[in-house]
């Protein structure tokens, strides 16, 4: 019988030589590794990333120009994961409805970056604490760093 000939039954239970099928051919394709642990994101160590102050001084810029409505997100969606992503979008939206209610227009902010303090818990990790200073005041900027696919990405950021 040739393979044209079989019926779809019989090309279930039987392996092209036309011996019977047992499964265990099955079992062996198989992935020997999860598929996460290849098409995840990948940690990257510290020492084959670049130095990640410029960074964390130029995203507490941006976010605080987005939140004051001066920049978009989207700028810089590259360097935040989809949960920090989702969160700033949502701290975006209550900003934009705050200043539609007052009736303000959004302004490009006036602010220095002060002191920036950085550790590193754990290789390819770097927390960061940044002093912003305004006019009408001081605020802190957290920020939590990981090296995934060989560079910097904000795993976490909270304005207070």
């Amino acid at each position: 019988m040739t393979l044209s000939q079989a019926s779809p039954a019989a090309l279930d239970d039987t392996a092209f030589d036309g011996t019977a099928f047992d499964g265990s051919a099955a079992r062996q394709l198989e992935p020997r590794y999860p598929v996460d642990d290849f098409f995840d994101h990948q940690p990257t160590p510290t020492t084959a990333l670049p130095d990640p102050q410029p960074l964390i001084e130029n995203i507490t810029r941006c976010v605080i120009e987005i939140l004051a409505g001066a920049r978009e997100l989207d700028q810089i969606a590259r360097w935040l994961t989809d949960d920090v992503y989702r969160h700033l979008l949502k701290r975006v939206v209550l900003s934009s409805r705050a200043r539609q209610a007052k009736g303000a227009k959004a302004l490009r902010p006036t602010f220095t970056i002060g002191s920036v303090i950085v550790c590193e818990p754990r290789d390819g990790i770097v927390e960061a604490t940044v002093v912003v200073r305004g006019r009408a005041r001081v605020r802190a900027v957290a920020l939590r760093l990981e090296g995934l696919d060989r560079r910097w990405r904000a795993t976490a950021i909270h304005v207070l």
